[in-house]
């Protein structure tokens, strides 16, 4: 890292740096003319309060966590992932599912929109309740994009659907995503502020395990109605009924957000072309893209 990025890194000042270096009290080297500050030695100055100079001590390395980024799966992340050729897989299971996961140190990052029923705010109340309250650590939330959110129909809306009351009335098949899922937590809040409980639906056994899951079932008929995205709707050829834009963010320990991966990915969502590909995919709002939700 260089004094700039040392600074953010540790969230003080680069004159406060600047000092630490000339008192020998953080560990640097000097290289064309420039400070560099190595990550993993200024992590085990973190976490075991050396001064700058060698230890008699082999300080215990910190273990990186897996190169994943786990929670919700969304489908322009999984497009960037392999477009910027990183390394870092995604793995799916839902948005708790993956702060789960987050947590026990088992995924670089975390994909998340969790919307809470009582504030309407997205993951900063769901990542509290993950760490018992108020987070004590390195801990990043950045915006990815705003997604558009609405009731996927199959092709031509056969059913005339046009809201959740005709859900009811019509019998229709609802497909919903698993427990975990951060659209399911949106299905249920949107419901119930619609004045409705889930066993008012006729909702099939079978769960779409992801996004690109819940479009396929409605293309095939096995569900006439599901909530999801519209670059869903748009990809298969389906309806789509908005109802509301939802955020999805990337969570991530801030001594990882310089992992060279990492940054390939964000480098990358600053690109025209990330622009393009979000536009040309439909329901995306990226005006906000790697805002700072959260920072402690």
């Amino acid at each position: 890292m260089n004094t700039h990025e040392v600074a953010d890194y540790l969230r003080i000042k680069e004159r406060k740096v600047y000092d630490l270096v000339r008192n020998k009290q953080i560990p640097c080297t000097r290289a064309s003319g420039k400070w560099l500050f190595p990550k993993n030695l200024i992590d085990k100055w973190l976490a075991q309060g050396v001064d700058g100079q060698e230890s008699d001590t082999e300080l215990e390395p910190r273990v990186a966590p897996p190169p994943v980024i786990a929670g919700s799966h969304d489908p322009l992340l999984d497009w960037a992932l392999l477009e910027c050729n990183c390394g870092l897989a995604l793995l799916g299971g839902g948005s708790l599912n993956g702060l789960e996961r987050f947590v026990a140190g088992e995924a670089l990052a975390c994909g998340l929109h969790i919307i809470d029923h009582e504030t309407g705010t997205y993951n900063v109340p769901a990542l509290k309740k993950a760490y018992g309250g108020w987070p004590a650590g390195d801990l990043v939330l950045i915006e990815w994009a705003q997604r558009q959110q609405g009731l996927v129909l199959p092709a031509g809306n056969p059913k005339g659907i046009s809201g959740f009351d005709e859900l009811m009335k019509k019998k229709a098949r609802v497909i919903v995503r698993q427990p975990a899922a951060g659209t399911r937590i949106l299905f249920e809040h949107l419901i119930n502020e619609a004045g409705f409980d889930e066993w008012d639906f006729n909702i099939n056994d079978e769960m779409a395990k992801n996004e690109t899951e819940l479009g396929l079932a409605i293309r095939d008929r096995k569900a006439d109605v599901g909530l999801g995205l519209a670059s869903v709707a748009r990809q298969f050829d389906l309806d789509f009924i908005p109802l509301c834009y939802e955020r999805f963010d990337l969570l991530i320990r801030r001594r990882d957000y310089f992992d060279e991966a990492f940054q390939r990915l964000i480098t990358l969502m600053r690109l025209d072309g990330f622009t393009m590909r979000a536009h040309e995919m439909g329901g995306y709002d990226i005006s906000q893209r790697g805002k700072v939700h959260f920072n402690a």
